[in-house]
């Protein structure tokens, strides 16, 4: 018998004994539940390797159960989506939302068994992320970047997704995925390189998704540039992503103006973490409960004054920075319970002094990454050294006043003209 469990959730008690059944002969331990509250319930005290989920059930639909799931961090299972009158927008939603795939009733036996098997495959090959989309927050900020990115979605020209470095990108870039057409992501820029009939082929009718731009060379740059075309002749829709300043670069001539014009015209940009820092709280919770049901980590959960300690804090490494000191807390918290205490002392660590802020930030993130961030340290630590004085800090740090408001202004850093 099959270790796996399915969660079955359905309003209908013949289709739920009919599921059932079927799903039980296949060798699968089978858990039921007549709607929403049920469904809640077992998630709480469970972690099913898959679930089916009715669309339409009276007391909650099953759009806004996987919605709740997906905002509290209990999304971190293969859910397929199940209606007998559902439409290609509904389809749509729940896939951006996080579900998997959908069925329509009636459910074809080898149709249900197939379905069933490659979720199972999928969520053993490829864990969930750390985060999904609906995890990042609900405050303003976050409530203009969804509306930004929907849309976007309603356009098919080129998007480019810009963030500070940690961003995590790729979170926003999935808002774009749907598991009915093909995805195609390059990671390394070395990709580029090999024929593009490789690639292009693969993502055909599909996603395109460049994770860092900044990284092509003048070859690699000159040859997407060219084939632009070639990727709207097959409904490809191309996704870059950059943590980098880029407009800079095109600036000092060290990246090609045409490419950066063809790709900037639909731009999302990602908030800083700190510019909603009433996220943090919920989106930390939200990451501790992955590392825990993921088994990465012990069982913990955050105090309040230990999530007031992280809402506090600056955040110049973004989402990614976030992760890596939830784990690290988690980790090596002594008590199930993370404290205040443990918070502080570990963002102590990161802390750049005043007195020498430069020397002091983290170092577990790429070279590009790490390099924005000591910009950012170095140009605050000089802006408060000389009390804001604009003319001052040009000439402490070498740099023409116009360069400077731009250089800062690409960096997010708050100063007065004077």
């Amino acid at each position: 018998m099959s270790s796996n469990q399915i969660l079955v959730v359905d309003d209908e008690i013949g289709i739920r004994d009919l599921l059932s059944e079927i799903l039980s002969d296949e060798g699968y331990q089978v858990a039921l539940a007549e709607n929403a509250e049920q469904a809640r319930k077992f998630r709480n005290h469970s972690r099913p390797d898959l679930v089916l989920l009715d669309i339409w059930m009276p007391d909650t639909d099953g759009i806004s159960l996987l919605k709740e799931w997906a905002s509290s961090g209990q999304l971190t299972m293969p859910v397929v989506m199940m209606s007998g009158h559902g439409t290609i927008e509904t389809a749509i939603e729940a896939t951006r939302i996080g579900a998997c795939d959908f069925l329509e009733k009636p459910i074809a036996l080898q149709k249900l068994i197939s379905t069933v098997g490659r979720a199972l495959q999928r969520n053993d090959a490829a864990p969930p992320p750390t985060l999904s989309l609906a995890a990042l927050g609900k405050s303003q900020a976050m409530v203009k970047l969804y509306r930004t990115l929907e849309q976007a979605g309603k356009h098919s020209m080129p998007i480019l997704i810009t963030g500070e470095p940690g961003s995590e990108i790729e979170i926003c870039a999935n808002y774009f995925r749907n598991q009915n057409f093909p995805w195609m992501e390059i990671i390394d820029p070395e990709e580029l390189d090999r024929p593009s009939s490789e690639w292009i082929d693969k993502a055909k009718e599909g996603v395109l998704f460049i994770r860092e731009i900044g990284d092509l060379n003048k070859e690699q740059q000159k040859k997407l540039l060219a084939l632009l075309e070639h990727i709207e002749e097959n409904k490809i829709r191309l996704i870059c992503g950059s943590t980098q300043q880029i407009a800079e670069r095109v600036a000092i001539g060290e990246y090609d103006a045409d490419l950066f014009q063809a790709l900037v015209s639909l731009t999302v940009v990602i908030p800083p973490l700190r510019s909603h820092p009433e996220d943090i709280p919920n989106i930390a919770n939200h990451i501790l409960s992955r590392f825990v049901e993921s088994k990465e980590t012990p069982i913990r959960k955050f105090s309040t004054g230990a999530l007031n300690t992280l809402r506090n804090y600056e955040w110049p490494g973004n989402i990614s920075q976030l992760i890596a000191v939830v784990k690290s807390l988690a980790l090596t918290s002594q008590e199930e319970q993370i404290t205040q205490e443990n918070a502080s002392q570990m963002l102590s660590k990161q802390q750049p002094k005043k007195e020498n802020r430069g020397m002091d930030f983290p170092l577990d993130m790429p070279l590009r990454e790490a390099r924005d961030i000591f910009e950012r340290i170095y140009f605050e630590y000089h802006i408060s050294r000389e009390n804001g004085g604009m003319t001052k800090v040009a000439e402490n740090v070498g740099l023409e006043r116009t360069h400077l408001y731009r250089k800062l202004k690409q960096l997010g850093i708050k100063f007065r003209k004077n």
